[in-house]
């Protein structure tokens, strides 16, 4: 039989020398304080510019209009406050028909008056007679009757039967 080579290594004839403290225990720069505080600046300074060169931009288009068009812009944004104002009449009018207070016409939603008058039963028959003021009930333990004698059926019953001990007629 032939002899095979070990595979093994040898054993290492120089001395293990301990880890020594090195330079990587110091932070990495993106672990410090000054780092980030650098980075905030440098986005707020960017953040600023951005915003600069957007007003500039909206100048520039705005006067790059023809009056036809600051015409149209102007005409859609009388048409778009005029048909708020229409709904808020009617969503007010409704309201106001059916008994609603302002903050709960508020609350009514609807594009017509058909809408708005369904919305509004529907507010009502949810809300039901919460809202609507109530008398008190009266309570029979108040005050007294003219001759003295409280009005409390059990204060009444104890009089009663005081009444008949002395009377004799108790026992």
């Amino acid at each position: 039989m032939s002899e095979q080579p070990s595979t093994e290594p040898a054993p290492s004839t120089e001395p293990e020398t301990p880890p020594t403290d090195t330079p990587t225990d110091a932070p990495k720069p993106t672990e410090t304080v000054d780092y980030w505080k650098n980075r905030s600046r440098e986005n707020e300074k960017r953040a600023k510019d951005n915003a600069d060169a957007a007003k500039r931009l909206a100048e520039i288009e705005e006067a790059s209009k023809t009056e036809a068009q600051k015409a149209a812009d102007r005409l859609a944004a009388a048409e778009k406050a005029a048909t708020e104002a229409s709904s808020s009449l009617a969503r007010l009018e409704v309201a106001l028909a059916k008994g609603l207070t302002p903050s709960q016409a508020k609350r009514l939603v609807g594009s017509t008056r058909e809408e708005l008058e369904a919305d509004a039963d529907e507010l009502l028959k949810d809300i039901g007679d919460a809202a609507r003021p109530r008398a008190p009930k009266p309570d029979p333990t108040q005050g007294r009757v003219p001759n003295g004698t409280p009005l409390d059926p059990r204060s009444a019953d104890l009089a009663q039967i005081e009444a008949d001990l002395k009377a004799g007629t108790r026992r």
